[in-house]
């Protein structure tokens, strides 16, 4: 476990849900990136990254998102965000991320939308 960071992968069937739990920075991100990575490698491209736990995401964090939903969205899956605390959810919107990615409230409502 990196320091800051904790990633906790949940299989529901054919949709990976990465719990993440501490801050996203430079020196955490590339724990994240490497889950991501294995998710990718074993050609799982039904992503939710649960953010309940994650106090603070900087622009690295953003980052390992922004450049991987091209290539997940090219293998027909999607990278949905869920549960923002509001001071991510702040940042989130400031960097105008909604155009990208999709956030929902709970997990149980971004299972719904890979439907």
């Amino acid at each position: 476990m990196a320091e800051g960071l904790n990633v906790n992968v949940v299989d529901k069937g054919n949709i990976k849900i990465l719990q993440c739990k501490g801050f996203i920075d430079t020196t955490t991100s590339s724990l994240l990136e490497a889950k991501m990575s294995e998710m990718l490698q074993a050609k799982n491209y039904r992503i939710i990254i649960d953010l309940g736990e994650v106090d603070y995401i900087s622009s690295a964090g953003w980052g390992i998102f922004i450049s991987e939903i091209k290539n997940i969205r090219k293998n027909k899956g999607d990278l949905k965000l869920v549960n923002m605390k509001p001071e991510v959810m702040e940042i989130f919107e400031l960097l105008d991320f909604t155009n990208i990615l999709e956030y929902y409230k709970s997990i149980d409502e971004a299972v719904k939308k890979f439907k």
